[in-house]
């Protein structure tokens, strides 16, 4: 039984890509959903398809070799709409490169959208 889905999304993404595979399958939910939609507009995997399997259903991705890192970030800081700049020095390599997830009364939306919609939230992983 998993208990976190998040953590488990951001390994198997992370060793697949480690060895060079070009898919890998990983738990479903509707957050992983939307984790995975913001990878996939900004071009860090392919495509994604739903496989269910009769219990919880699972995820089949398309890895494109672009992803460098990802993990999650615990605890879950919130963060206020003028503090990005802090987060982004923290847990990305450079101010363009890579995405921070933020979980907001939005929904779940990568720290530039966030900027630009003024609001704030919690953090939840980055990618880069």
């Amino acid at each position: 039984m998993r208990h976190d889905l998040l953590p488990d999304l951001f390994s198997v993404i992370k060793n697949a890509e480690a060895i060079g595979k070009k898919s890998c399958i990983a738990p479903a939910s509707n957050l992983i959903k939307n984790i995975l939609l913001i990878m996939q507009s900004k071009g860090y995997i392919g495509g994604f398809e739903f496989i269910d399997d009769g219990k919880g259903g699972m995820f089949r991705i398309e890895l494109l070799g672009k992803i460098n890192d990802c993990g999650v970030i615990k605890p879950r800081f919130s963060v206020s709409k003028h503090d990005f700049i802090r987060w982004e020095k923290r847990f990305l390599p450079a101010s363009a490169l890579g995405v921070l997830l933020v979980s907001t009364s939005k929904g779940v939306i990568n720290h530039d959208d966030a900027k630009k919609g003024n609001v704030g939230g919690r953090l939840l992983g980055y990618v880069y």
